[in-house]
């Protein structure tokens, strides 16, 4: 089963859908997804569903919501003699388990190429950084789960792989500086401090990426828009890290310019 969630949920069996229509089997889907080949127990399941207020009959309810994920399956494994629902929706002792062959779910494709540039980012081979990196955010084809309703543990999901995906950003941003691709990513950097005006490191990053495409005064003005942008929201003034760049930007320092390592 194929199973996208970076973005609206889509899940294919033999690609025929099986993502049901109902708001709460979706949720199911999703968490079911997410955990695939671990056990998600009822307790987990009634959680995201019903949140405090769990119905007493909420037991009978969840199963036919599983019995109705189990129909969508069978309905697109289209009476292959292999296979059954039950063996890829599977009760266990306590829940359910989503079985799902390596690399079905993008999610965690996501976190296996964006933890392999991160490997590669420190051991300096900012080459392979940038296109691992590139490729696992390739993945997203927009918000999370943007079309299920979202209860109280995809909330902690959802909010767990958008904060992964702003650090892979981040990341990559890094690794395209340290390989001298400053003037290229400097309309992206735009647009995301437009998007995140109180987010230090990318205000950083334009700043730098700024400052060696010659546009100095460019990076100074980033620096002040953020300042002003803090200072207005919430009493504060940048960090010592971000004080000390514009300082740099502001002296010239040489320290800032693209470091070539040594041949050899």
């Amino acid at each position: 089963m194929e199973i996208n969630v970076l973005g609206p949920l889509a899940a294919r069996e033999n690609g025929v859908s099986v993502v049901p229509t109902a708001a709460k089997p979706r949720q199911i889907l999703s968490l079911l997804a997410l955990q695939s080949d671990r056990v998600v127990t009822v307790a987990t399941l009634m959680e995201e569903i019903w949140g405090e207020d769990i119905p007493r009959s909420a037991a009978t309810t969840l199963q036919t919501y599983i019995l109705q994920l189990r129909r969508k399956i069978a309905a697109a494994l289209d009476g292959d003699p292999s296979r059954q629902a039950k063996d890829i929706l599977v009760t266990q002792h306590g829940g359910y388990l989503l079985q799902v062959q390596p690399g079905q779910v993008d999610a965690h494709e996501f976190s296996r190429l964006a933890a392999s540039g991160r490997a590669a980012h420190e051991a300096g081979d900012h080459h392979a950084a940038s296109e691992l990196l590139s490729r696992s955010l390739m993945m997203w084809k927009g918000s999370a789960l943007v079309d299920v309703r979202i209860g109280t543990v995809l909330e902690l999901e959802v909010l767990r792989m958008e904060e992964d995906r702003m650090a892979t950003l981040e990341r990559r941003i890094d690794a395209d500086l340290v390989l001298g691709r400053h003037t290229e990513i400097v309309p992206e950097l735009r647009v995301l401090v437009a998007k995140h005006p109180m987010h230090e490191n990318f205000c950083a990053q334009l700043m730098t990426a700024l400052h060696r495409s010659g546009g100095a005064w460019r990076a100074l003005e980033a620096y002040q828009r953020l300042r002003g942008t803090l200072v207005d929201e919430l009493g504060l003034e940048p960090s010592a890290r971000l004080q000390h760049l514009h300082q740099a930007v502001l002296s010239a320092d040489p320290a800032l310019d693209l470091q070539v390592p040594a041949s050899g």
